[in-house]
């Protein structure tokens, strides 16, 4: 066994391994085993001698405590290791600043969105979608997809306001909500039975029974490829996310992630550990819960009347965007329940006679003053908005009419 503190540099390169746990606490070690026939010094300087941190200058007579240069390079190895090294550095140090820079544009994004939303100029496109009126609506990654009342979902493209699919709803049951991502579409159908359409990939459809399992069909085949234990009781609502997960959710108070892609359960979040939930009343309050302590945090009567739906960006923790049955848009700070801003379309809408399917109404969208009565806003020009979607610096709006409606805010 050598000693580190005596080692040549024979000894060092002939090291397999080193336990640096079997060294002093005031000792730094700065030779490193690199594979087989290399080693790696930190801190060279060109021509000059490196130190041990903590020990103080050391020279040649304190032996292996610091080498030249030149000797490393006399080896053939050092600047390869050298190399090696300053290109891991290089790359840890990329990693974190792409890692810092992300970080900062999506805080930065997430400030000119609430500041679109409270202050910005506000554009609306409207269009006519449903020939019978809607009221639910989602929107993610350049597409919206409405339904509810004509038992046809349509899948649009924000770019082009057109639409890019058709989903026809079973007559057996009402439909009761519905989710998406960019491959599939999630419809719970009374309580008991959810049916999932792809749309980019094979189809297949996913039966939630009330045993709380979730049984996988494949369309084609009409047969039974998967069955998932979701939860312990029925399932009531569900959520599609990311990486093939399913979220479905119970009176219980829980909620549970499955994945499609297997055949179990993955986790189970339960109230203590949420942090919060916003909720909306009929009497036109809009509060936040804290579900680990069971306690309001705030609550704030922002409307008249009925709250209808309530959301927010998945990464913004500043502000909610909520509507009801008085029309109004408003923006509230997540913290506090302040409303930050009340915005209604300029002018009336338009008649199903007035605009055919296809064409786009161009209009422009007004805020409120604080106190300004609602009342005195004509009712035409604020229909109840029944469902809401956000996205960056949009919102998309259901009415229970037959017009799609996207508030695009401009800072």
């Amino acid at each position: 066994m050598v000693c580190i503190r005596k080692a040549t540099i024979d000894d060092l390169l002939a090291m397999q391994t080193c336990n640096l746990f079997c060294l002093p606490e005031n000792y730094q070690m700065k030779y490193y085993a690199d594979g087989e026939d290399a080693y790696d010094m930190r801190k060279q300087l060109k021509g000059k001698q490196f130190h041990g941190h903590g020990h103080g200058h050391h020279n040649r007579q304190h032996g292996g405590g610091c080498c030249s240069v030149e000797k490393v390079e006399a080896k053939g190895t050092g600047k390869k290791v050298a190399k090696k090294q300053n290109s891991t550095d290089f790359s840890n140090k990329s990693t974190c600043s792409e890692t810092l820079l992300k970080t900062y544009l999506e805080e930065l994004a997430m400030e000119h969105h609430r500041f679109s939303l409270k202050e910005g100029l506000i554009d609306i496109d409207q269009w006519k979608g449903h020939s019978v009126g809607f009221n639910q609506c989602r929107m993610k990654t350049g597409l919206i997809l409405t339904g509810k009342g004509d038992k046809v979902m349509y899948l649009w493209s924000l770019e082009s306001y057109k639409c890019v699919e058709e989903y026809f709803v079973p007559d057996i049951v009402p439909l009761v909500d519905f989710d998406f991502d960019e491959s599939k579409i999630v419809v719970p159908m009374s309580k008991s039975f959810i049916l999932k359409t792809s749309f980019y990939d094979d189809p297949e459809a996913v039966v939630g029974c009330e045993d709380g399992t979730a049984r996988l069909f494949d369309v084609y085949s009409r047969k039974c490829s998967q069955i998932i234990r979701m939860r312990a009781g029925p399932v009531t609502c569900l959520c599609l996310c990311d990486d093939q997960l399913i979220l479905s959710g119970s009176s219980l108070g829980s909620i549970t992630v499955s994945g499609s892609l297997s055949d179990r359960q993955l986790a189970t979040l339960r109230s203590r550990i949420t942090i919060g939930v916003f909720a909306g009343s009929t009497s036109g309050h809009t509060s936040c819960w804290d579900l680990r302590t069971m306690r309001s945090l705030w609550e704030t009567r922002v409307s008249p009347n009925v709250v209808y739906s309530l959301q927010h960006l998945r990464s913004d923790k500043s502000t909610l965007v909520v509507g009801g049955i008085d029309g109004v848009l408003r923006t509230l700070d997540q913290n506090t329940g302040q409303v930050l801003a009340s915005c209604v379309m300029e002018g009336n809408e338009l008649s199903s006679s007035q605009n055919t399917y296809g064409a786009t109404e161009k209009r422009k969208g007004r805020r409120l003053s604080e106190g300004m009565p609602i009342d005195s806003i004509p009712k035409s020009a604020r229909p109840p908005i029944t469902c809401l979607a956000v996205g960056m610096k949009k919102v998309v709006t259901a009415h229970n009419g037959r017009h799609i409606r996207l508030w695009k805010f401009n800072s």
